[in-house]
């Protein structure tokens, strides 16, 4: 396995993007594929180029690169670059591999790069897309995939395998972890669209499970079945969901 990792630069100032491509290329084994000024026109690049890493400035004119994350089905790994650092705090709340501030010191930079290309994280980045199969339009969402999630002030990045439920509130939706249940700005309906249905199963109007994390299944009332899944939560599947799940499980 390559142990390459290919890279977005985000940041509203060009000399800001030209420094930092500048400090990489004492570091080949980050291959920067391209650069984009704002949160829209990253949007495109991440989706034509698809990167295993952003290095994405904070604070930058019309949407953040928090905003930008939120906006994301998928995220890549990211390292916050930024000249304030007060936003340090945060950065690391939400689990970013790292936190530079600039003007960005060659030294740190490859503490940086070092324990990106040690991490966990890169190695799931890399493997994951040895493994993507090739479609047409963006590929489901799998339990590899991780996510940026947002609640007010409060942020996450989580592997979708990390999900135990999805749980319909409104035009929000409530996302089950262990220990922790964000409110996102996202419908039920937009998320059964994305996600695999290898692997997140609809089970009635408001409730999506994680097969990976159903314990156990029994039967219900009315020829119903009803799941426990991992953390305490209980779904009760419709009479139609509880039908294609015992074909689809020979239950």
């Amino acid at each position: 396995m390559s142990s390459l990792l290919t890279a977005l630069i985000v940041d509203d100032e060009r000399l800001a993007r030209l420094e930092l491509r500048r400090l990489l290329a004492a570091h080949p084994r980050i291959e920067i594929l391209g650069e984009a000024p704002n949160a829209e026109e990253a949007r495109a690049a991440l989706a034509e180029l698809d990167p295993q890493l952003l290095f994405l400035d904070v604070q930058m004119p019309g949407e953040t690169g928090f905003d930008l994350l939120a906006s994301l089905d998928r995220v890549p790994l990211v390292v916050f670059t930024t000249a304030y650092d007060d936003y340090a705090l945060k950065a690391f709340e939400v689990s970013a591999l790292d936190y530079l501030v600039k003007p960005i010191e060659p030294a740190r930079l490859s503490r940086t790069v070092e324990r990106l290309l040690q991490s966990p994280a890169a190695d799931s980045a890399r493997t994951a897309e040895d493994e993507e199969p090739e479609t047409r339009g963006p590929p489901p969402l799998q339990p590899h995939h991780r996510v940026f999630l947002r609640d007010g002030d409060r942020c996450w990045f989580v592997e979708l395998r990390q999900v135990r439920l999805f749980e319909s509130a409104d035009n929000y939706t409530q996302v089950h972890l262990a220990g922790e249940s964000p409110l996102i700005l996202r419908s039920l309906n937009e998320l059964e669209a994305k996600l695999d249905p290898r692997f997140f199963f609809r089970a009635n109007r408001s409730q999506i499970m994680n097969l990976n994390e159903v314990e156990s299944i029994d039967p219900w009332f009315g020829g119903r079945l009803m799941a426990k899944v991992r953390g305490g939560h209980e779904v009760v599947l419709s009479r139609r969901r509880s039908r294609e799940f015992r074909e689809r499980m020979s239950v």
